[in-house]
C-alpha cells in the first residue's frame, strides 16, 4: 500500500520544493498531477534532461518516490488534428515514466474534443459514440507501448467525460483486456458511479490499482438540490475534493470494501478545495487516511 499526495494545492513550489514539503508533510510518495513545469494539461510535457535530473535528485535527497504520474491529453478527441497530437504527447509521457522509473500512470476517459473549437465550429459537445471511437483508436496504438514498457495505465470515468458511470467503464477496461489497462476510482466522484457505494467498489475487484481520496456532497441529494445551479436544468457536472469527513462518502464503506476486495495500491489524498490551508489540510489527509488503512488493514 503506498500512501501519495497529489501536489495540486502546492504547486505553487518547484518541483525541488515539492520534494522537501512532501516529506515534511508525512508523505513518502507523490502523485504528480498537471502542473506547468512538467506534465501540462493538453500539450507536450515541458520536461528536458536538466529539469529531469533536478527532480530525481531531489526526490532521492529527500527520501520521496514517485508513485504515479497523471497526463491529461485529448485520446477522445474526434479531430483528427487533436488526437494525433495526443498521441504524440502519450508517446513523450510514456518516455518521461520509464526515465522516471515510474511504472503507474492514471486519466480520464476524457471529454472528447476542446470545448472551446467544438463550440467555434457549432458541433457542441461531440456524441460519446465519436469520443469512444477516438478512445479505442488511442487503445491500439498505446496498449502495444505500455506492454512493451511494463507501464501500468489506470483509467477512470470523470464527470462530463462520455463516460461518467463505472459499470460502462469496467466493461471497457475488461474489453480492452490487457494487464496494462486497469481502474482507478476517485473518491469524490463517487455518486456519478453507481448509487451504492460498496458494489460499485465490489465491481472494480481484479482490476482496481489506483484510488484518489476525498470528500465531497451528494449532488444527487435533497431532491438533487444538495448543490444549487442557475439556472436549473443546466447540464453543469459538480463535486468537489474536501477533506474526509467534510462531505458525504461514507468512509467506513469505503476503506473496509476496498479491504475486502484485496486493494494494494495507491491511496492518494487528492483535495483541491483548500488552497489557504494547503498544508493543514495535507497532514490532516495523510493522518486520517493511515487511520483508517490501520483499522482495516492491520
Amino acid at each position: 500500500m503506498k500512501i501519495a499526495l497529489d501536489p495540486y494545492m502546492h504547486r505553487h513550489l518547484s518541483l525541488e520544493d515539492l520534494c522537501r514539503a512532501t516529506k515534511e508533510m508525512g508523505y513518502d510518495h507523490i502523485e504528480l498531477s498537471p502542473r506547468a513545469d512538467f506534465l501540462q494539461w493538453w500539450t507536450r510535457p515541458r520536461v528536458y534532461p536538466e529539469r529531469l535530473q533536478n527532480f530525481k535528485k531531489a526526490m532521492k535527497d529527500h527520501d520521496v518516490s514517485l508513485s504515479t504520474i497523471q497526463p491529461m491529453y485529448r485520446w477522445s478527441s474526434p479531430y483528427e488534428d487533436e488526437w494525433k497530437m495526443a498521441m504524440d504527447n502519450w508517446k513523450r509521457t510514456i518516455e518521461i515514466a520509464v526515465e522516471l522509473d515510474n511504472p503507474l500512470l492514471i486519466s480520464e476517459f476524457g471529454r472528447g474534443g476542446s470545448p472551446e473549437r467544438s463550440n467555434a465550429d457549432r458541433q457542441g459537445i461531440h456524441t460519446p459514440e465519436a469520443c469512444e471511437n477516438a478512445f479505442w483508436r488511442s487503445m491500439d496504438v498505446l496498449v502495444p507501448l505500455l506492454e512493451k514498457e511494463g507501464l501500468t495505465l489506470c483509467v477512470e470515468p470523470h464527470p462530463e467525460d462520455w463516460v461518467e458511470e463505472m459499470a460502462p467503464a469496467i466493461d471497457i477496461i475488461k474489453t480492452i483486456n490487457s494487464p496494462a489497462v486497469q481502474c482507478s476510482y476517485i473518491a469524490p466522484h463517487s455518486f456519478y458511479y453507481g448509487d451504492d457505494l460498496a458494489e460499485t467498489i465490489r465491481s472494480t475487484k481484479g482490476i482496481l490499482q489506483h484510488a484518489r481520496v476525498a470528500d465531497t456532497y451528494n449532488h444527487k441529494g435533497s431532491s438533487q438540490l444538495r448543490y444549487i445551479v442557475n439556472p436549473p436544468g443546466s447540464n453543469a457536472r459538480v463535486h468537489q475534493h474536501l477533506d474526509m469527513g467534510e462531505g458525504e462518502v461514507d468512509w467506513d464503506t469505503f476503506f473496509k470494501t476496498l479491504h475486502e476486495i484485496g486493494f494494494d495500491g495507491v491511496l492518494s489524498s487528492c483535495v483541491f478545495a483548500w488552497d489557504e490551508r494547503a498544508e493543514q489540510s495535507s497532514r490532516f489527509m495523510r493522518d486520517e487516511i493511515q487511520r483508517y488503512v490501520d483499522k482495516y488493514w492491520k
